[in-house]
Formats: C-alpha cells, sequence, structure tokens
C-alpha cells in the first residue's frame, strides 16, 4: 500500500490534524437539560459562548443530563468580500457524524453517539458574529442535545404561567415574537421565543431565554420606557430573510424569564389575520385537524424519532387559533384564559 510521505503535509507535518493545540480554555454552561463544555484556545471563540449562554437558568428534564464536550478552533482569517454575508451552511451526515458546512474554514462536525462536536471557523467570520454564533456554535449545541437526549426540536416560542406552558407555533411574520414580548411584559414565565424542545412522553419542554428579538414597528405598542430603552439600546441583527431586528439580551432584562422548563398544556396556532370580533380572538380547533396542522407547520420535526407520540399528546391536549386583536395584550388575555 502506497504511503504519503510527512513531507507532504507541509510545515504541520508533526500534528497535521491539529491534535496538539496548548492553551486551551474552558467555558461550561448548563443548556436544554444537558452539561455542555466548550473548550478552545480562542477567546474570541468562548466570549460568543460566555454570550449565548452565561447566566442562563437551568432546567430540568425527566430524561438523564449527560455530558457533552464542544471543541472550538479559529484557522487565520481570509479576504473579506466586501459586505457580502456568509453561506448558508449544508447539512451532510454519515459514518454516524453529522455535519454542518459553510465553506471549506467554516463548519461543524459532530458525533450525537459520543455527545461531541468540532466547531470550525475563519477569524473573518468574527466580523459576522450573529451567523457564527447561530448557525455554527448553536447548531452543534441543539442538534447534540436534540439527538442525545431524544427531544422533540421545535420552530416556535414557549411562554406559561405556574410551571404550565402553551406552544405558540405559526409562519414567520405572524407574529409569535410579539405574543411572547408581551406575555414577558405581563410577567408570564418567558421560555423561548424561536426554538423550544420538547420530551416527548412528559410534554416538558425546555428552551433557551438569551435572546428576544423584536421589529422596531412592535415597539409602538410598547409603554413602559425602561422596556423600550433595554430593546433600542440592544444591536440589530440581519436574518437571512432580509429582516432586521433588535437582540435585547433577555438576562439584562427589566422583566423575569422562566426560571425553568414547562409542561405544555396546548398548542396556539399565531395567524397574521385580524379577528372580526376582538374579543373572540381564540378558537379551538377540531382535533381531527390538529395533526395535520401540526405535521405541515414542523417540517423537521416530524421526522424525528419522538414525533408521533409528542403528536398524539399534543392532539389530546388541544389547540388553538390565535387571532390578532386590537393590541398584542389581548393576545395576552387570551392565553390567559388557557393558562388560569
Amino acid at each position: 500500500m502506497a504511503t504519503l510521505p510527512l513531507s507532504d503535509f507541509g510545515a504541520d507535518s508533526l500534528d497535521p490534524f491539529l491534535e496538539r493545540v496548548d492553551g486551551r480554555d474552558v467555558v461550561r454552561a448548563q443548556v436544554l437539560g444537558g452539561d455542555f463544555c466548550f473548550e478552545s484556545d480562542s477567546p474570541e471563540l468562548l466570549q460568543l459562548v460566555r454570550l449565548a449562554y452565561e447566566g442562563l437558568a437551568p432546567h430540568q428534564l425527566p430524561v438523564s443530563a449527560p455530558a457533552f464536550h464542544i471543541e472550538l478552533r479559529l484557522l487565520p482569517g481570509r479576504p473579506v468580500n466586501g459586505s457580502a454575508e456568509p453561506p448558508a451552511v449544508r447539512a451532510q451526515s454519515g459514518a454516524g457524524l453529522l455535519c454542518g458546512v459553510m465553506d471549506e474554514c467554516n463548519y461543524v462536525v459532530m458525533s450525537p453517539e459520543q455527545g461531541s462536536a468540532l466547531v470550525v471557523a475563519s477569524r473573518d467570520m468574527l466580523a459576522n458574529p450573529y451567523h457564527l454564533r447561530y448557525e455554527l456554535i448553536e447548531f452543534a449545541v441543539f442538534t447534540l442535545a436534540t439527538r442525545r437526549l431524544g427531544l422533540v426540536p421545535l420552530h416556535g416560542a414557549c411562554v406559561g404561567l405556574n410551571g404550565r406552558g402553551v406552544l405558540l407555533l405559526g409562519a414567520s411574520g405572524s407574529g409569535k415574537s410579539t405574543v411572547a414580548l408581551h406575555s414577558l411584559l405581563r410577567g408570564l414565565e418567558f421560555l423561548a421565543e424561536d426554538a423550544v424542545f420538547v420530551e416527548a412522553e412528559s410534554l416538558v419542554a425546555t428552551g433557551v431565554a438569551n435572546f428576544l428579538h423584536v421589529k422596531s414597528d412592535a415597539l409602538g405598542f410598547v409603554d413602559d420606557g425602561a422596556v423600550q430603552s433595554w430593546i433600542r439600546e440592544a444591536p440589530v441583527i440581519r436574518r437571512r430573510s432580509g429582516v432586521e431586528k433588535y437582540e435585547a439580551d433577555l438576562r439584562r432584562a427589566p422583566l423575569p424569564v422562566a426560571s425553568g422548563s414547562l409542561e405544555l398544556i396546548a398548542t396556539v396556532f399565531v395567524s397574521g389575520r385580524r379577528a372580526e370580533d376582538s374579543r373572540q380572538l381564540l378558537r379551538a380547533m377540531p382535533a381531527d385537524a390538529i395533526g395535520a396542522r401540526l405535521w405541515a407547520d414542523q417540517p423537521y420535526a416530524r421526522g424525528q424519532p419522538g414525533w408521533q407520540i409528542f403528536q398524539q399528546h399534543m392532539i389530546e391536549r388541544g389547540a388553538y387559533e390565535l387571532q390578532r386583536g386590537p393590541h398584542p395584550q389581548a393576545a395576552v388575555d387570551a392565553l390567559l384564559t388557557l393558562l388560569g
């Protein structure tokens, strides 16, 4: 069998795979019911981890909390292509590994079985902290937790009261974030705004209450001056859809968030349609229509192992459609009729 001489690997031939890295530091965080250890020799990458997960309330799930290990590696920078945003992540799998690839210098390799991942980023990606944090680091965290803990990953929001929660689903732009914001303003427990993870048998939901994303036009309904200042002083992020939103740090909010996980009692589909009768924003859905609505709303989650059990339990607990009223607070009033 022919072999490549070590000289073909160039100057780094003594460690061609960069296995011997000195000066690594560690950040530990409890996220989605799992214990995560982030390791890197890059202070910049570890700071992004702290920004995302430091100060979160620990959540307990009915399943055991395994340990996860994520190594972050920063590569030398490359010429920046003007103001163009990074390429979108492409998913791939094989040999028991899951991958998310932007390009040859920015990617994630994960082993769900081992609970470990390698996140690689080029130095120029530090100029795109939103994409780096969400599409590489958080991608690894969410994927490992989902696969190892057997959670159903949902695109949606969740708020609650006294440990009981409602799942808020709906298309982008339907108003889920606005309803979640005004639920927070009314003192409801805020679990998550964009991604909710559910243990299928118990319907216990967890999430990452680190940021709230608010469009500027939603501030017109916020009367609290301290809350307005908190949001307006937040950085503005631009999503791949082109929508720009304030990214307000919930850990610095003048409002409380959920201190633990919530048990789901119902699903609420948030609609962008304005209600004909402002006194009846919330309408119960027929039981035989709930399954199809959940299936259509969650194309990724429905392919996960726990989907059938989750779907059946949520059908049993009921679902509602929430239409828009004259003020977002009216939507919160409607949710309170479910939460009691």
